[in-house]
């Protein structure tokens, strides 16, 4: 009977270890944080301090490597509190993949500071628009941050030179594609997650300002990508809306570049513009299926 009590006993204890060793098993692995610095890079001729957020694998290298843009707020105080260029989580993703990844807060945003570079003219007065947006421009003007940044990627002995890949998100996905279009060494893919400019959820939501011109930058832009890019985005965006993200992809793809393009269903209790955050079941899948075929882990 003493026996019985103690087999009872013992066995409870090892029941309970084996509950909280499966509850450990399956809880998500601790993401990692940045390592955030400052690095000077030439801009416009012009030394700048950018904030910067690094996160590397473990071990010395040298690693395949992401550069993602980060998008812009609609109000000036917002841009100016931006912390993370890159969501922690998603930085992960890549690291649980080996890749490391480099974010620059972006002149005009955040603890970089500085004058405001990314103005497309666009202009709205509740739902009403006007002006003539240059989203040509505003690429470009965010894109000399991302090639300055390649340029010190080249130069670091942990990044492996022939396995860079482009990532950015809204404005930052825009800027993604046109950088791309500059063939930079290195740069074997793009991905733009809901890349897009002169979005006014609040006011005009689905409806933004200019998106004929938009369509006009993509198209040029389609004609000088020679990488393979992903294009994602959610079917309730509410800063582009379903429409004319498909007819910007069109544009492109008519200029012959290597494309992707995949709208996903709504995304379930969030704006379709956060896919990148809350979509991740959504945008997994294509984007491991991306990596593969552009070899961005190959050894």
């Amino acid at each position: 009977m003493r026996w019985l009590k103690q087999g009872w006993v013992i066995g409870l204890v090892w029941a309970a270890q084996f509950a909280a060793g499966s509850a450990w098993a399956q809880q998500p692995p601790e993401r990692v944080p940045p390592q955030i610095v400052k690095l000077p890079l030439l801009i416009d001729n012009k030394q700048l301090d950018v904030v910067t957020h690094v996160y590397k694998p473990e071990g010395e290298g040298p690693f395949p490597l992401v550069i993602f843009s980060h998008g812009r707020a609609p109000s000036r105080v917002d841009r100016a509190r931006l912390e993370y260029p890159v969501l922690v989580g998603h930085a992960n993703y890549w690291l649980r993949k080996g890749v490391a990844v480099v974010a620059p807060v972006r002149p005009g945003y955040g603890d970089t500071g500085g004058v405001d570079r990314e103005d497309s003219g666009a202009r709205w007065s509740g739902k009403v628009c006007s002006g003539d947006p240059d989203f040509t421009r505003v690429a470009s003007q965010a894109g000399k941050t991302v090639v300055a940044l390649h340029q010190w990627a080249l130069q670091q002995p942990w990044v492996r030179k022939d396995r860079l890949l482009l990532e950015g998100q809204s404005v930052g996905g825009m800027t993604t594609v046109s950088v791309a279009a500059l063939n930079l060494p290195g740069v074997i893919g793009a991905v733009n997650f809901a890349g897009g400019s002169g979005g006014n959820p609040a006011d005009s939501p689905t409806k933004s300002c200019g998106p004929e011109n938009l369509r006009k930058t993509y198209g040029e832009l389609g004609k000088l990508v020679k990488v393979p890019n992903l294009w994602l985005y959610a079917e309730n965006d509410q800063y582009w809306g379903p429409e004319a993200p498909r007819e910007w992809h069109e544009a492109f793809k008519a200029g012959g570049s290597d494309t992707q393009f995949i709208q996903t269903g709504p995304l379930a209790g969030h704006d379709g513009h956060s896919l990148l955050t809350y979509g991740g079941k959504m945008w997994s899948v294509p984007l491991d299926a991306f990596v593969r075929k552009v070899g961005l882990t190959a050894p």
